[in-house]
């Protein structure tokens, strides 16, 4: 079955949105490190989408934050590229075992809600320009 691109950045959205909420849940229950890597894949969607709107076509397969947003034309400050790496990073760090230890310890409530700020922060300012 194929999208059109309407549908591929719809459906990109309803995924992030998905992600949201769990990486809410998570938090909430206090999996902090987890919450963190969904947090990454809910800005990883929205630049996908972004990137179907932009591009008219399905995005590369890259989770890198910042290479996503340049592929796709969108225009970030230094400050934004300094949140999307840190947030990159959550992709890594929390997937492979050498790097878990060490993040878990990083990661609590003080640091999970940073940065669960600044995805929701992220995803609002995104999200705005995506439904535009």
């Amino acid at each position: 079955m194929s999208l059109n691109n309407e549908e591929l950045k719809k459906y990109w959205i309803d995924s992030s949105n998905n992600d949201f909420q769990a990486m809410l849940h998570l938090v909430e229950k206090g999996d902090f490190t987890w919450s963190l890597f969904i947090g990454h894949l809910v800005i990883e969607k929205l630049l996908k989408a972004w990137y179907v709107q932009t591009a008219s076509k399905a995005p590369p397969f890259i989770h890198d934050l910042v290479r996503l947003a340049e592929k796709s034309g969108l225009s970030l400050g230094d400050k934004q590229k300094d949140i999307l790496d840190t947030i990159s990073a959550f992709n890594i760090v929390a997937r492979y075992d050498d790097y878990k230890m060490e993040f878990h310890r990083k990661c609590t409530r003080e640091f999970t809600e940073k940065w669960v700020n600044h995805i929701r922060e992220f995803r609002r300012w995104i999200n705005g320009k995506l439904l535009t």
